[in-house]
């Protein structure tokens, strides 16, 4: 192999291997929910769509969590919520604050430390007949075993991040 080969050899393989650097940064400092954390209400980046296109009215009347159909969908506060149905559809429509998640859709145990990280919409309780979504099950967990107090404390982190985020 010639000098000028093993030196355009060993470039590439150099910039082969920082990309590979690179993308596994990527991949590990991204939030298990691809959520944005910079609107009041968790939007999913790749769809648009509050709580990942997830029904919340299905929280309540199925107490499960669903995939909402793009047949069914209602704009509120300037994001395309998705309905299993035009029941659930109607009832989210009537009163929003209802059935929307607390705190726009942001786990509040992080709140709770002044921090605005996406829950997900798979994990999630019902507590004072609200609806909270968690970024990990061990948050919901601990929340779930001292809800009033972790309830204030997410109010209180709350009052913090949310004029921090847009509108």
């Amino acid at each position: 192999m010639t000098v000028a080969r093993q030196q355009r050899k060993a470039w590439f393989g150099g910039r082969l291997a920082l990309g590979a650097l690179l993308a596994l940064v990527v991949a590990v400092a991204r939030p298990p929910m691809a959520g944005a954390i910079t609107e009041r209400i968790v939007v999913d980046n790749l769809s648009g769509l509050a709580i990942s296109g997830f029904d919340p009215v299905a929280y309540f009347t199925d107490h499960a969590a669903r995939i909402g159909d793009g047949a069914f969908e209602y704009v509120y506060r300037g994001v395309v919520w998705r309905f299993c149905n035009e029941g659930n559809r109607a009832a989210f429509a009537r009163d929003p604050t209802v059935y929307m998640p607390r705190f726009g859709g942001y786990d509040p145990s992080s709140l709770a430390r002044a921090v605005a990280r996406a829950g997900h919409p798979m994990i999630w309780l019902i507590a004072d007949q609200r609806l909270y979504l968690f970024s990990v099950a061990e948050n919901r967990n601990a929340f779930a075993t001292r809800t009033d107090q972790s309830i204030a404390a997410a109010e209180r982190g709350w009052r913090e991040v949310e004029p921090m985020l847009v509108p």
